[in-house]
């Protein structure tokens, strides 16, 4: 069970009433992504209250009426992943952090500099998102934070969405094992030859093309054909 000087409040309002409840900060945002969490450890007090900072309980009848239940883990699963977290400044900050990554990956393997064929750094979109004054959600997903990013970026960095059409001749030796890392991708088209290979065409977005190719190269030995054929906006 979560200590209550390291709980934070999580708020849930319905026809004007408050129904909050005193959660561990980590486990409450595992639960909003949908994953199992053990209440015990979740809730630092099994009760619901109307306003926990001052400790008052909320009427049992307005839970009842709010939620259909008395069943606090199904009280504590709506509170949580319906009503808002009141996160410390530093767990927001945490939080922003890590989405920001997971942003900047994103934009990493799907987009690319049309200069020069090759992925932007991490460092480089990093630069950008601070000269751009781009806000961070800590709740907001990321892909959708990125699809709306990429568009500030273009006022300053050369950015492409393009993807590689590639395709790959694997030798027998070496089909078998190909054939499961290569499903890792957006697999088009393949056939099995019969002398055992395998031919596969692909679409990869710009970012993930090197890296592909070096993992198809070592995993064959060098022995795999690869041949970029075009690319598609």
């Amino acid at each position: 069970m979560v200590k209550l000087e390291d709980a934070v409040v999580a708020r849930y309002t319905y026809q004007g009433n408050r129904f909050e409840l005193l959660v561990d900060p980590r486990l409450a945002m595992e639960l909003r992504k949908g994953k199992e969490v053990d209440f015990e450890e979740l809730l630092a007090i099994d009760e619901v209250f109307k306003d926990a900072l001052r400790g008052e309980r909320q009427s049992e009848s307005l839970v009842k009426e709010a939620f259909g239940t008395e069943d606090i883990k199904e009280i504590a699963k709506r509170i949580i992943t319906k009503g808002e977290l009141q996160l410390t400044t530093e767990q927001r900050r945490e939080l922003r952090e890590k989405k920001k990554k997971e942003i900047i990956q994103i934009i990493c393997k799907n987009a690319y500099n049309p200069q020069t064929n090759a992925p932007h750094p991490p460092a480089r979109i990093e630069k950008a998102l601070e000269e751009l004054k781009i806000n961070i959600h800590e709740f907001e997903p990321a892909d959708e934070q990125a699809a709306r990013i990429l568009k500030e970026l273009k006022r300053i960095l050369p950015i492409s969405l393009d993807k590689f059409e590639i395709a790959i001749k694997v030798p027998a030796t070496h089909a078998g094992k190909a054939s499961a890392m290569l499903h890792e991708y957006e697999i088009k088209k393949q056939e099995w030859q019969n002398d055992g290979s395998l031919i596969v065409l692909l679409e990869v977005p710009a970012g993930l093309k090197a890296e592909l190719i070096d993992k198809i190269s070592k995993l064959t030995h060098g022995e795999a054909e690869v041949k970029i054929l075009n690319k598609e906006a």
